[in-house]
Formats: structure tokens, C-alpha cells, sequence
């Protein structure tokens, strides 16, 4: 059945009234006139506390986002997304990133296959063979223990692994020093290459099939250096594959027994709760990495079974989307001040962005209202003393994630209440601002003339009434660290569903792919003007002119 359009549902057009009432409402007020907002406007769910109460926003707008939620069939898709059916309709498959971290005991079957019995057989073989690195009992040609990882893959295959083993650094092998390659660009193996031993390095390569060109570059560089040390026979100790596609990697040189597969209800950007995840294993050992999807399992049971005015992820979904629609916000900061996410906004770039950022709907018909914000960010303090400033007195309005982490893995007590200070202030300063009467009662005090006060009041205004959520966590552990990307997946969900895109497809992907293809063959091979328009032609003649 045809979805209705988003803009011709009676709650979003009562919405649309409610937004103009809301246009003038300033947060200071909505604190000042309610004394219990914190308390209203937060939840605590699987090891994370979500303060949303800084958002130009009531409990009516939060009932209403709530009513249009399940109006656009919310509940409905996600139980259809955990049941295991093709919610994904453009490629006609499940979407079951959620079952990889589910206990074995959770039953579902996808087209005759037991998911659980096929996930845990995949799993127990990681626990396998991450112990047996971990022990020192795996070694190389020459008898010496593994002591790096290359983990090689692109996007999903890349950003899952890294971003987690760069998280849980606290918590990693002393011995084992973890490598992530991704760019096609050769200054990135290369400068891999350069600090690991062929004979004590061990290659992972991610592809599903065996075929992802920037993966299969890399990865063929990586085969070429190990042979100039070693031969075909021992490749077999050195490169391990999480692929499906057997023939390939025998090929390549890599044991079938050293295949890690995974599915095709597995997106990129979902699978590293996989055996995509391997790195990860690796770096933390298996118990952590059980600790790791105990984590978002318990957030996916979360968003299962909370009502939606509770429901974390839901919540920081309606609330994003209220930004977004009606409060004509174009971007997305993430600002987690803890040095250990700091590529987690880039991980949250790709699975919202890739999931949501469409134009048509499911039937194939354009969106009537905006769709994905633009996710950036960095780590507080650094944003603090680089775009903090366009947040604070630009002219758009960016709303702001801020993650923190309540209880360090250092002794540098004062640090931490340094950074959380930080934290928290930033969040206040966004809300409250400073008026111009605020202005010059400082610069009174300070002793300046009139002339100066009036000159300066203007650049020392900040407007506020700028949103943001809080996310808090008692320590960043792997447990919580699954929690947190469980909710943002989620989130991602919720949004994808309001407006009725496929979250799950990335053909904006493939054309820059298939055009690559053919100006790479031009670029070594005969060139072919008729096929481009002059820029490109131009720039491929430069390219050919500096070989």
C-alpha cells in the first residue's frame, strides 16, 4: 500500500501550526516556566542517559512527534525489521544487523536459514582464531607471534572497525597494534607497510565479495610487499579474508578455513557486530567483544518494548526530525569530549548520511520535506577553539550532540572536571546565550566608556536558543559503546521511516564507481573525449601530461 506524503498527514499539518507558535519561544522562558524540565525531558536506558531537555521544544511538541511517529507506521516497520523481513525493497532483502548481536536462544529464520544458528557458528570462529592470536599459538613463517594487524576495507568494512578498536584502546592487547586501511590512495598502504614486519603482521581483508576495487588495490599491494619477503605457500599464515566469496580467495592465497563470511542482510554501515568486526575481537579479546554486542542488544530490547515517550532512540529521532523540518536546521554536530571517540562523528557520517540521504520515497516518488542533515563534528575541547564560533554566533542554527563520559580510564582528576566543565558549559552557553544588556553590564564593570561598550556589545552577543542533546555514560566501555551506535542506528531508522526513504540502499554510491572505471582506463590506456564533457576532459589530459 502507497504511504500517504509526510506533509498531507492531519499531525504533521498540526504540527506545521504548532511549529509558528513555537517560533518565538526561547528556552530560557520554557526553564524559567517549568522547574521540573530536566527531570521531564531526559531517559536512562541501557547503560546511557539522554538529556534532550534543551530543545526549543514542550511536552505537546514531544506528543504530537510521537503521534506522527506512529501515524507513519513506525512500530509497524520496526517489527517488521526485526522479524526478518525485506524492508530493504530495492534489493529485496532482510535487515538483520540486529540479530548478529542477539543470544542464540533468539530464534529467526530468514528464507529457510536459522539466522541465529549461521551468526553464532560465525562467531565462535572469531572466538576462535582471536584467541589463537591473542595466545601467541597462531604464528607467522617464522615462527614469531603476530604483533600487527592490517585490517583492509572501505567504508562500512573500515569505519565499524576502527572507530571501535580506537574506543576501546583502554582495553587492547599490549602486545597487538591494530592498522586500518581504506583509501585507494597508495600514500595509505604505503604508509601502513612501513611500520609493520612481514613476518609478525597479519592481513585481514574485508570484502564481501572479493571484488570492491578499492579494497582488492590494497589488498593486492599488501600481497606484493608480503612476497618480496615470503613465499605463495605462507601467505596462508598472513591474510585471513571476511568474505563470502570462496573461489576468490583461494585465488588470492588465503585458507577457506581462514574465511570469515557474513550475509547479504548485512549493510555496510550496520556490519560491525559481524565478523566484520573481527578487528575488533582481535584488539579487546572475545570476552569484550561479547560485552560489545550484549551492549546493543540491549538497546535494540530497548527500542523493542519502550513506549515511544520514553523510547530513547524514538526520542532522539523526533526531536532531530523537529529540528530538521521545522526549525530549518541543515547540519548535525557531534561533539563527544572524550579523545577516544574522536572518529566517531565520522562514523555517524556515514551511517545516517548513506542511510537517509534520499530524495525519493520507497515507491520511488520525490520527498516532499528535507530528509538527512549533514552529520560533522569533532572532539570537544578541539571543536571548542575551531567552529565553536559559527555555532555560537553564525547565522544558521547547527544543533549539537554532546557525548560524555562520566568516569575516565586515567587518574588526571583534574583534566576530566576540566572537560566536563567544558561539556556542560558549551551546552549552557548554546541554550542561554548572552543579550546585549548582559553585554554591557560586563563591559561596565570592566571600566569601558560608553563609546567602547556600544562598539563592542554587538560582537559580544550571542543569541542562543540554540539545541542540543546530552548523552552521558558512566565509563566508555564496550558494553555502552554498543549501546550508543545501537541508538543512533535506531534513530536512523525512525527518521528513514517518518520520511518513507529506503535507509538500507546506497546507489548514490555506484555512478562516481562505474565512471572511476572507465577514466581510469583512459588515464593509462587511449583516451576518449567524446565520452566526457571539457572539464573532465581537461583534467585527464593534465593527469596524462605529468606520467
Amino acid at each position: 500500500m502507497l504511504t500517504p506524503s509526510l506533509t498531507s498527514t492531519a499531525t504533521f499539518q498540526a504540527l506545521e501550526t504548532h511549529a509558528v507558535d513555537a517560533e518565538d519561544w526561547q528556552m530560557r522562558g520554557l526553564f524559567g516556566a517549568d522547574p521540573q524540565r530536566f527531570e521531564r525531558l531526559s531517559v536512562e536506558a541501557a547503560g546511557l542517559f539522554l538529556d534532550y531537555s534543551k530543545n526549543r521544544l514542550d511536552g505537546r511538541t514531544l506528543d504530537m512527534l510521537a503521534a506522527l511517529a506512529r501515524e507513519r507506521g513506525v512500530e509497524a516497520r520496526r517489527d517488521a525489521m526485526f522479524a526478518g523481513e525485506k524492508i530493504n525493497l530495492t534489493e529485496q532483502r532482510a535487515v538483520l544487523h540486529t540479530a548478529l548481536r542477539a543470544p542464540r536462544d533468539l530464534a529467526l529464520t530468514v528464507d529457510g536459514q536459522d539466522v541465529a544458528a549461521d551468526v553464532h557458528a560465525v562467531l565462535r570462529r572469531v572466538h576462535a582464531f582471536s584467541d589463537a592470536v591473542r595466545s601467541g599459538a597462531w604464528q607467522g613463517y617464522t615462527g614469531k607471534p603476530i604483533t600487527d594487524i592490517v585490517n583492509i576495507g572501505i567504508g562500512g568494512s573500515d569505519l565499524g572497525p576502527k572507530m571501535v578498536c580506537l574506543s576501546l584502546r583502554q582495553y587492547a592487547h599490549p602486545r597487538l597494534r591494530m592498522h586500518f586501511v581504506s583509501n585507494v590512495d597508495g600514500h595509505d598502504i604505503d604508509a601502513a607497510l612501513q611500520q609493520v614486519n612481514p613476518e609478525t603482521t597479519l592481513f585481514i581483508i574485508a570484502s564481501k565479495t572479493f571484488t570492491t576495487a578499492e579494497t582488492m588495490m590494497n589488498a593486492q599491494a599488501a600481497r606484493a610487499w608480503f612476497l618480496q619477503s615470503a613465499s605463495e605457500a605462507e601467505l596462508s599464515r598472513h591474510f585471513v579474508a571476511v568474505s563470502t566469496n570462496v573461489e576468490a580467495i583461494k585465488t588470492f592465497g588465503i585458507d577457506p578455513q581462514n574465511m570469515f563470511p557474513f550475509w547479504d542482510w548485512v549493510g555496510g554501515r550496520y556490519s560491525v557486530w559481524s565478523a566484520i568486526g573481527l578487528p575488533v575481537a582481535l584488539a579487546v579479546g572475545y570476552g569484550y567483544f561479547a560485552d560489545f554486542l550484549a551492549g546493543a542488544h540491549a538497546m535494540d530490547l530497548h527500542f523493542k518494548e519502550a513506549p515511544f515517550e520514553q523510547n530513547m532512540p524514538v526520542i532522539l529521532a523526533l526531536v532531530g526530525f523537529w529540528n530538521r523540518q521545522f526549525l530549518g536546521c541543515t547540519s548535525v554536530s557531534i561533539a563527544p569530549y572524550h579523545q577516544d571517540l574522536n572518529r566517531f562523528p565520522a562514523y555517524l557520517q556515514q551511517l545516517d548520511m548513506e542511510s537517509n540521504g534520499k530524495r525519493v520515497t520507497r515507491a520511488g516518488l520525490p520527498v516532499d520535506t528535507p530528509t538527512c542533515p549533514v552529520i560533522w563534528g569533532d572532539t570537544g575541547t578541539n571543536g571548542q577553539h575551531a567552529y565553536f564560533q559559527l555555532l555560537h554566533q553564525g547565522t544558521d542554527v547547527t544543533p549539537i550532540d554532546f557525548i560524555a563520559v562520566l568516569r575516565p580510564a586515567h587518574e588526571l582528576e583534574n583534566q576530566h572536571a576540566a572537560l566536563l566543565a567544558n561539556c556542560f558549559a558549551q551546552s549552557e552557553a548554546f541554550m542561554k546565550g548572552k543579550t546585549q544588556d548582559e553585554v554591557r553590564i560586563d563591559l561596565q564593570q570592566q571600566g569601558l566608556s560608553l563609546a567602547e561598550i556600544e562598539n563592542l556589545a554587538p560582537h559580544k552577543t550571542f543569541p542562543g536558543n540554540r539545541p542540543s542533546n546530552t548523552i552521558l555514560m558512566d565509563y566508555l566501555n564496550p558494553f555502552n559503546l554498543g549501546s550508543l551506535i545501537a541508538l543512533y542506528e535506531h534513530k536512523t531508522f525512525v527518521q528513514g521511516v517518518i520520511w518513507d526513504v529506503n535507509s538500507f540502499d546506497q546507489w548514490g554510491v555506484e555512478l562516481g564507481k562505474v565512471l572511476a572505471k572507465r577514466i581510469e582506463a583512459e588515464l593509462t590506456g587511449t583516451p576518449a573525449p567524446s565520452e566526457h564533457d571539457s572539464s573532465t576532459n581537461g583534467l585527464i589530459a593534465r593527469a596524462r601530461a605529468a606520467d
